[in-house]
């Protein structure tokens, strides 16, 4: 839902900053400011500060920035919804009231939950029962502590049609809400409703907030029809958005940075005994979307748990096909294949802990097993069976949402074609320039390739390749960082206004970003400093020569907006532009670095069209002026106008 601003400003104004930060890291108060260690990265020396007369928090260390809804996100995997809720509860705040729908929705599901909650406890004491001997054996037998049982609530539905709802009844729920929340089994052509769970092991499946919303069931006895049972969807439970132990395995998923994903509820449990808490699984069918997005509110490269078998490669080339339309830069996932026959509860019983431990160690990506699944045991001797090939590899890019990944995909493929083919360097050109396209959409790429006679051929050594100013670093970033701290010098407003994209800002020049440092923490006073007291505090110590270095800085006509003259609006809108360029050129360079690490790795034309790719979008970023609708106009500037 929601939130309306002022409810959000009052639970802001009831909780300091300082003290939901403090219930996770120590802080200790250093001026104005409370300081500590980073949560966010393994440090000796804090950088981590908090400031309530701000309202956020800060870490030098990694460049989180945010508020105290941000910071029970990021530590807790918390979404946002769940972030205010905890809090303005923390605050002593009601809840905004919903919709009249949403509010009889939420009635309903406030009167399931406490027969949810007594048929869990009813279940768990007759696990203890004299009648609850077999199951007690068998979780013996898969070597399931007692604790581990208590603490994820195991019990056992007692091998009786009408055991669970004449206690519930006793206890004054109603047939009909027995039947809505999915413990009875009820309809036109049965004359008396009888309970859904009879004669199996009981797991209940809770929700963020640790309610019980569903049980998964798994029969003791070899003669039922089914094996495992879980509950139907009901107002509480919709089974493809909800994954099991994924409350208690949230935040240890952020504290190891993965999340394991196994099969079935014994898989998760087992883990979880062997010290594995960041384990979670589906509810018995493949992975969502929903659930591949919780998933990646845990960790950016969930770690999917597979039987070696056929069964598990099918399951996990699901997985695949549900993922590609998702893919975002930096989310994706690993897999990992047991051996023939095992499943995690197995390979830990047989080989300890230390066997699986090893084998999260090697994980393969997603880019691999796609590859694994469309050519393993092909043959491709014909050129219509290559076709075919191509055309299905071709389709699959095509389902990838996010451009950048679809090209680095499309290359990734064609490389591996190439391979494939034997045909070596020259000739793998034709299937490189087909995924490239195909992936990049860019007509600046198409036919790159294919048209130009590769260095290789010309007889052109790769080192003077290297050496030359095609493939040489980019030089124009230092003066860019001079010039975004010389507007801020400047225009020192723009450090309170635009805290955390400055924080966030990444710096070649260590002085620079030491520079920029120093200048967010002399802005987080009761009162924020003019330019004038800025440039006095800074000219003290090591910082007054980084900031001579700034001023020295060569600058362009075009950098005006940088000086004391510039008006706040062009100031702003020259200092926003020339920081989108910035980040741009960042990741460009980081991807220009990729690539001359692929071409000395393999000089095929593909890696050299990259480069050049790259270079060239480098090099326009130079020159370039905001054109903006009265940009210029206030600073006495002749006024351009966009095209």
């Amino acid at each position: 839902m929601r939130f309306d601003q002022s409810f959000l400003d009052e639970i802001r104004t009831r909780l300091p900053v300082s003290q939901v930060v403090a219930k996770q890291v120590k802080l200790k108060r250093q001026g104005r400011e409370f300081v500590g260690l980073s949560p966010f990265k393994q440090e000796k020396t804090p950088s981590f500060t908090v400031n309530d007369a701000k309202g956020f928090y800060h870490c030098f260390a990694s460049g989180e920035h945010g508020d105290i809804f941000k910071f029970l996100q990021v530590t807790e995997g918390l979404a946002f919804p769940e972030a205010v809720e905890r809090l303005a509860a923390e605050a002593g705040l009601e809840m905004p009231k919903a919709s009249p729908q949403a509010q009889m929705r939420e009635q309903t599901r406030d009167r399931l939950r406490p027969a949810m909650e007594a048929a869990c406890l009813f279940f768990e004491a007759a696990l203890q029962d004299v009648k609850g001997g077999a199951a007690r054996a068998y979780l013996q037998s898969r070597a399931v502590s007692r604790e581990t049982q208590g603490a994820f609530r195991v019990g056992y539905a007692l091998n009786d049609r009408h055991a669970l709802k004449e206690h519930l009844a006793a206890k004054g729920f109603t047939q009909a809400e027995m039947i809505e929340a999915g413990l009875l089994i009820a309809g036109d052509d049965i004359p008396v409703s009888y309970d859904r769970f009879r004669d199996r092991i009981v797991f209940p499946i809770r929700d963020a907030r640790d309610r019980v919303i569903a049980f998964g069931a798994r029969a003791l006895s070899s003669a039922a029809k089914a094996k495992y049972l879980n509950s139907p969807e009901t107002p509480l439970f919709h089974k493809g958005s909800v994954l099991f132990n994924a409350g208690p395995a949230r935040e240890a998923a952020y504290k190891a940075g993965s999340v394991i994903v196994a099969e079935g509820y014994m898989d998760v449990i087992a883990l979880v005994q062997a010290g594995f808490a960041n384990a979670v699984a589906p509810l018995g069918t493949a992975l969502t979307e929903e659930q591949m997005k919780l998933l990646w509110r845990m960790a950016d490269e969930p770690l999917l748990c597979f039987d070696g078998d056929e069964a598990g490669r099918k399951a996990a080339y699901r997985a695949v096909d549900t993922a590609l339309p998702l893919l975002e830069p930096g989310k994706s996932l690993g897999f990992l294949f047991l051996p023939q026959g095992q499943d995690p509860d197995d390979l830990i019983a047989h080989e300890g802990r230390g066997a699986f431990a090893a084998l999260l160690g090697k994980p393969q990506p997603l880019n691999a097993v796609l590859w694994a699944r469309e050519v393993a045991g092909g043959d491709f001797a014909t050129p219509e069976r290559r076709a075919a090939l191509e055309d299905r590899l071709a389709a699959l890019l095509r389902e990838i949402g996010d451009k950048r990944v679809r090209r680095h995909y499309g290359e990734d493929i064609a490389v591996r074609l190439g391979k494939l083919w034997g045909e070596g360097r020259q000739t793998a050109r034709q299937p490189a320039r087909k995924f490239a396209r195909n992936s990049a959409d860019d007509a600046r790429w198409r036919g790159r390739a294919g048209e130009r006679v590769p260095a290789w051929e010309q007889g052109a050594a790769s080192e003077s390749l290297k050496a030359s100013s095609l493939v040489r670093g980019y030089a124009q970033g230092a003066s860019r960082e001079a010039l975004l701290l010389r507007t801020l010098l400047n225009h020192a407003w723009l450090l309170e206004a635009y805290a955390e994209e400055i924080a966030a800002i990444v710096f070649e020049n260590r002085n620079f970003a030491l520079l920029r440092d120093v200048m967010l923490n002399l802005q987080t006073g009761d009162k924020p400093l003019d330019s004038e007291a800025l440039h006095t505090q800074l000219s003290r110590g090591e910082t007054g020569a980084i900031v001579d270095e700034v001023e020295r800085a060569i600058t362009h006509k075009s950098d005006w907006f940088a000086e004391p003259g510039a008006s706040t609006h062009d100031a702003e809108t020259g200092w926003r532009q020339i920081l989108a360029l910035h980040r741009k050129a960042v990741g460009l360079k980081q991807e220009l670095e990729a690539a001359e690490r692929a071409f000395q790795a393999e000089e095929t034309d593909t890696a050299f069209s990259r480069l050049c790719d790259i270079r060239e979008q480098l090099l326009t970023l130079e020159g370039t002026e905001a054109v903006i609708e009265g940009y210029g106009a206030e600073s006495g500037r002749p006024e351009r106008r966009a095209s």
